[in-house]
């Protein structure tokens, strides 16, 4: 059977490097603008390899939504096609699997579209992934799926546009000069598939100049206006807020939670210093646990003195197993814990968050991954209730948040201690939590 690929799709002149390069090296990462063609060129190349090779393949998106959306109910307006209809008929095993996204082939090859806001779907026996709009995803992903690689000999392609200096900007900078990755950004300048008369007339339909500058030129420094607390994470950084701070001995660690499947469950620990001070010293996220028995093991060998444990509202709701998580906590070894009441909406905690965020310190490299999220979780304009509002995004950054929000509730209800008597005896004061500070609410 003769099967020519690929199939009705020719890459764009200035594609043709990064096509040529992905059957030269394991890694590649395209920085490119948007409506580059980035997500065709990836999946056309995929498809080939996986004819050539037969393994389990996975073209990872921000959320299974997302990849729905982008690419597996994708219509080219310039020929109809779908952008999985560049498989070929011949080449497909069964008919695609529309519920989960899932292709395989008749040589034994699969492919399947995923979301990493669910990590819990990572890490599988893939030979080949691809993670498109990487600048959106959850970090972790990588490094859940780069051992698995590393033992099979297998490939990674990255693509995504800029969105500030965060994870798609550090995975640039540790492999531009890496002879083992290819590593391309291209601007408008550089392709010329946008002309500068349609982004004059972006801008003058609205588009912000930092966006054009963000999305068309691929400016890593242009602010992102989405960024719910960009500037005041911004304030940490530049007032030295996120450093390699000691755990302080004498005083408690607390911990607060945000609840999803083993690996989605975020932990942050934190302490309650003098001087108005709150440092966050250590974040769980991507955990490779499946009880909660093995949770608390982990959490028990860090070695810290317990202060309180903090869970949202919703862990005191019953469970398919007619009991709740924070009595599953319990009797998995953890005491004092606490279960913060529900509040009147989500943007009354990120704004009691903001009011807290100028006495934060953050604690790296143990809380890493948590400062990424908090710097990624954005907000975007929803129309769905008939009233056009701003409305936090549901991403792995939610989830970093959402532990945070449950530490900013905890406060306000008056439930997270204060520095103990003795310390205060020690001439330390703890001042009033630092007030004034703008409202995130976007509208």
């Amino acid at each position: 059977m003769n099967i020519e690929l690929p199939h009705l799709y020719t890459p764009r002149a200035y594609q043709l490097p990064a096509w040529r390069a992905m059957d030269q090296k394991k890694r590649a990462l395209l920085v490119w603008h948007r409506r580059c063609g980035k997500d065709k060129l990836c999946f056309n190349k995929l498809i080939s390899r996986a004819a050539e090779t037969p393994a389990n393949y996975a073209y990872y998106f921000p959320t299974a939504v997302l990849g729905r959306k982008a690419l597996w109910r994708n219509v080219d307006v310039k020929n109809g096609m779908r952008v999985i209809d560049h498989i070929p008929e011949a080449l497909l095993a069964s008919k695609p699997n529309e519920t989960d996204m899932f292709i395989r082939l008749v040589n034994g090859s699969t492919i399947q579209i995923m979301g990493t806001d669910n990590l819990d779907v990572v890490g599988g026996n893939y030979h080949g992934v691809v993670f498109s709009e990487y600048q959106n995803q959850n970090p972790l992903a990588w490094d859940l799926t780069r051992p698995i690689l590393a033992e099979n000999g297998g490939w990674a392609w990255f693509n995504g546009t800029p969105r500030g200096e965060n994870h798609l900007f550090e995975l640039l900078q540790c492999n531009q000069d890496n002879p083992s990755w290819f590593t391309q950004v291209l601007s408008v300048n550089d392709t010329n598939a946008i002309t500068q008369a349609d982004i004059d007339e972006e801008i003058r339909s609205g588009m912000k100049p930092s966006l054009v500058s963000q999305e068309f030129h691929c400016n890593f420094s242009a602010p992102n206006e989405n960024a719910i607390y960009g500037p005041l994470m911004s304030d940490a950084l530049a007032q030295q807020r996120i450093g390699a701070f000691p755990i302080d001995g004498r005083s408690p660690v607390h911990t607060f939670w945000d609840l999803g499947g083993p690996k989605n469950t975020v932990v942050w620990y934190g302490q309650r210093l003098p001087y108005g001070v709150f440092r966050w010293v250590d974040c769980d996220y991507g955990l490779n646990v499946t009880t909660l028995a093995q949770r608390v093991a982990h959490m028990n060998a860090k070695g810290y003195t317990w202060g309180k444990h903090f869970l949202p509202h919703d862990a005191n709701q019953t469970q398919r197993s007619h009991s709740t998580f924070a009595a599953d906590l319990q009797a998995a070894g953890m005491t004092n814990i606490v279960v913060v009441p529900p509040i009147d909406s989500v943007w009354t905690g990120i704004n009691y968050v903001a009011e807290l965020m100028p006495s934060f310190e953050f604690r790296v490299p143990a809380c890493e991954i948590g400062v990424k999220g908090l710097k990624g979780y954005e907000s975007a304009p929803d129309s769905s209730s008939g009233v056009v509002k701003n409305t936090p995004l549901h991403t792995w950054a939610s989830h970093v948040a959402d532990a945070v929000r449950t530490m900013a509730e905890a406060d306000r209800h008056g439930l997270v201690p204060s520095i103990d008597v003795a310390r205060s005896r020690t001439g330390t004061q703890q001042l009033p939590r630092a007030r004034g500070v703008p409202s995130c609410r976007p509208w």
